[in-house]
């Protein structure tokens, strides 16, 4: 197993050193290519559509790029470091996925349990009927559908769900739970592919199953191994200084500030949110990236079984389903679109997702090679940055 170590002697500088420029080739990586990165991100900074970014790229188990570039705060003038904290929203959901894992590996549930034997709100769960009153589902919800998307559950910002107020960062786990049970599934189980709050249930089956609140659960089993030590649920006052701010692209051009939830991040919610609730940093995500690419181990500690870890990172979805996806693109349970076939520069089997303020990974199996990028933008993708990044990338691969 290859620890995660990084190769590059200069990654704080614009320019790279002859000898690191060795170093990412021996990665069979184009040192002259990847600086190109840096390049793309300084043209969107310079055109006020983004603050600061920070990206890291690594091939084999190695970091070969690890750029801080431009501001993590404008206003005080605080420059993006690698260390700068994330709002990373929705891939909060894959670090869920994986505490789901470990209890799977230890036993303490399956991926194919009914929801209600941890969660009894769900028993008595309805389901939509078109021209009639709502019904019994043809089956109960999953562990699997929550983590696939298959569970009849809607997106938190849904009509129905914000009149019924079922999502609060000053309200319990435990109440979102109630409140969500509370309303009719979209379909039944198992039947159509729907972006949704499963990934906040699922971390309330977490909880269920363990005996732990979410958090600390996460923490033992997950981050500490891993070596995650800035990826949480808040910020901690010491740290609060290394939180990127996120900003909003004006009408008329530039920049301001904006508040992404009620319940800021550097206050201890109480809500435990596993779909979006999350926070980390680009060096913190990498190793987690690296250990799924890794088979569940990283720098010779098990996170997962190799079983378990396959599992999650594979496509899910039956052809079926996969056709109610947009550009029927595969689904896992580690809450990531899946490439199934090679085309357009893209390889089968490639893995990725994101964060609604920006927070991008992309895992390639076939090249053992990750990209994680991190910044804090509306819109999330500015002038195609992620897109731009990850042609440069797949340019460097020799």
């Amino acid at each position: 197993m290859r620890p995660l170590a990084i190769a590059v002697a200069a990654l704080g500088t614009v320019s790279t050193s002859i000898q690191a420029q060795v170093a990412i080739q021996t990665q069979g990586l184009d040192a002259g290519t990847l600086a190109e990165i840096t390049d793309a991100i300084v043209e969107v900074v310079d055109r006020e559509e983004l603050a600061g970014a920070v990206v890291a790229v690594s091939r084999h188990g190695r970091i070969a790029y690890l750029q801080p570039t431009g501001l993590q705060d404008i206003d005080t003038r605080v420059p993006m470091r690698n260390e700068s904290i994330f709002r990373i929203y929705s891939m909060s959901r894959a670090i869920t996925a994986v505490a789901i894992g470990t209890l799977v590996d230890a036993g303490r549930l399956s991926f194919d349990d009914p929801v209600h034997r941890y969660l009894p709100a769900f028993e008595d769960v309805r389901v939509r009927q078109e021209g009639g009153p709502d019904g019994a589902p043809s089956r109960p919800i999953t562990v699997r559908d929550l983590l696939l998307h298959t569970a009849g559950l809607n997106f938190r910002n849904a009509e129905d769900y914000r009149a019924a107020e079922v999502r609060s960062r000053d309200r319990s786990l435990d109440d979102f739970v109630v409140r969500l049970a509370s309303l009719p599934l979209y379909e039944d189980p198992g039947t159509r592919f729907r972006y949704g709050t499963g990934s906040t249930i699922a971390g309330a089956v977490v909880e269920a199953a363990s005996g732990q609140p979410l958090d600390e659960y996460m923490r033992e089993a997950v981050l500490d191994p891993l070596g995650m030590s800035d990826t949480g649920f808040w910020v901690p006052p010491e740290k609060v200084g290394r939180l990127a701010t996120p900003y909003r692209a004006l009408d008329g051009g530039g920049l301001e500030a904006f508040a992404t939830e009620d319940v800021p991040f550097t206050d201890r919610a109480a809500l435990n949110d596993g779909a979006v609730g999350m926070l980390s940093t680009a060096p913190d995500f990498l190793r987690f990236c690296q250990m799924l690419l890794d088979g569940g181990e990283l720098d010779g500690v098990r996170v997962l079984s190799e079983a378990t870890t396959s599992e999650l990172v594979a496509n899910g979805l039956s052809d079926e389903i996969r056709a109610t996806r947009r550009g029927g693109r595969g689904w896992s349970m580690a809450n990531a679109s899946v490439r199934m076939e090679d085309g357009d520069g893209a390889r089968a089997g490639e893995f990725t997702w994101n964060g609604s303020v920006g927070a991008d990974f992309w895992v390639d199996p076939s090249t053992e090679t990750i990209v994680v990028t991190m910044w804090q933008s509306s819109p999330a993708n500015p002038s195609r940055l992620r897109q731009q990044i990850l042609d440069i990338v797949r340019r460097a691969i020799r």
